[in-house]
């Protein structure tokens, strides 16, 4: 009787065990997965960021060329001109 007993426990603790073996797999593909997605996040932060930038720059050039339009324009001798001429 005590074998069959002893018999039993030893293929629940093996159940158990296998049953941890494959926890662990899970958890490492999950951790697997994860690491690809950071890693492809980290690609998509670079490529945005460098489309930032590139935008900000072009925001300044715009801006610096309207602030030279407007200094143009809030200039006197530019509006008597523009009066004469009618």
């Amino acid at each position: 009787m005590l074998l069959y007993v002893l018999i039993g426990l030893s293929l629940a603790l093996a159940g158990v065990s296998g049953l941890q073996l494959t926890y662990m797999m899970y958890l490492d593909r999950l951790d697997r997965e994860r690491r690809k997605r950071v890693h492809e996040l980290e690609v998509k932060c670079r490529s945005l960021s460098k489309r930032l930038e590139e935008a900000e720059v072009k925001i300044a050039d715009q801006r610096r060329l309207l602030d030279d339009a407007c200094a143009e324009a809030d200039d006197e001798e530019a509006w008597a001109d523009v009066i004469e001429d009618r």
